[in-house]
């Protein structure tokens, strides 16, 4: 049987698929995403609490690496194989160069509920995974489209700004907020307030994927028979990207709850801040072709199947 919280993801797309008049409130629905931010940093900082050593550099300096070498592969595959414009293949290399969290709440409470040995350090993947893909996604986009404009006049974008908004997202101030706190105060000295934050960890997260069910299958519904490529590269993207995050997960000596976050990561692609960035400095990208594929495919696929089979390829790279 798969983790319970993974049956509200089940249920909501279910609810979405017959049209149920079952909604999440969006307000409800901030509320989840930030109690789920803040838990995730909190979690992860109390594990970090006087663990910090030369090793733990090495390890955030590797997954920062596969932040790095992502996006850079995926962007001329989805170019040339899939066949999308500059503009949307910037888009999709930011996105699945970039991390989903929702992906990463699940891949921990898989862990736990196998008792997978994990670092604290994993949360501090999220953060090193999506915000070098985000701007190479941008850079590759301006890089590219110039070439092919043959527009050497073009003014450069101004990455300073797309710097603050990226490292100012509410994701990311709580997240590392959340790993700072609890790396200061430790599983003792902040029971007081944290433990009422990871004790309902399992029950926030429920109801998260309730609602990402929903959005799910809204999504799902804009799928045309065009789509085929778009298709098969979302649902095989995630089991050749989860070999990345494996096979550097095997080179650092990771425990086998740390490879299956890493490996589910590197697998997943962003929905919430990817788009954002996108958006604002690539108009000509299709954020509605990104969505379809992270959130209406590779999502799904992660969180059913993704998951418990990164789980089995790590026991048989190690085994």
């Amino acid at each position: 049987m798969p983790d319970i919280v993974v049956m509200f993801f089940v249920l909501g797309v279910v609810a979405g698929v017959v049209r149920s008049d079952l909604s999440i409130p969006k307000a409800a629905y901030d509320i989840l995403s930030l109690l789920l931010m803040l838990t995730i940093g909190l979690k992860g900082g109390m594990a970090l609490h006087g663990s910090l050593s030369i090793s733990l550099l090495v390890e955030l300096a590797g997954v920062t690496l596969l932040g790095i070498i992502i996006p850079l592969i995926i962007f001329p595959v989805v170019h040339y194989l899939v066949r999308l414009s500059i503009a949307d293949s910037a888009s999709l290399a930011a996105h699945y160069g970039s991390v989903s969290a929702g992906t990463f709440a699940v891949a921990l409470a898989y862990t736990e509920a196998h008792n997978l040995l994990t670092g604290g350090q994993v949360t501090l993947y999220l953060v090193l995974l999506e915000l070098p893909a985000i701007m190479l996604g941008l850079l590759l986009y301006r890089r590219f489209s110039r070439e092919k404009a043959a527009d050497t006049t073009s003014e450069p974008i101004k990455t300073s700004g797309l710097w603050h908004e990226t490292l100012t997202n509410r994701g990311v101030i709580l997240l590392v907020g959340g790993v700072l706190i609890g790396w200061l105060y430790g599983p003792d000295a902040g029971e007081s307030v944290t433990g009422l934050y990871t004790k309902a960890f399992h029950g926030i997260l429920a109801l998260f994927l309730l609602e990402m069910g929903l959005v799910a299958a809204e999504t799902l519904r804009s799928l045309r028979w065009g789509h085929s490529r778009l298709i098969i590269f979302a649902l095989t993207a995630p089991i050749v990207l989860s070999c990345f995050g494996l096979l550097m997960a095997y080179w650092l000596g990771l425990p086998a709850g740390s490879a299956v976050i890493l490996a589910s990561l590197t697998a997943s692609a962003s929905y919430i801040a990817a788009p954002v960035a996108i958006r604002a400095a690539i108009p000509d990208a299709n954020i509605g072709l990104a969505m379809l594929a992270s959130l209406g495919l590779t999502f799904p696929f992660n969180v059913l199947i993704g998951i418990p089979l990164y789980h089995q390829l790590w026991a048989w790279l190690v085994g």
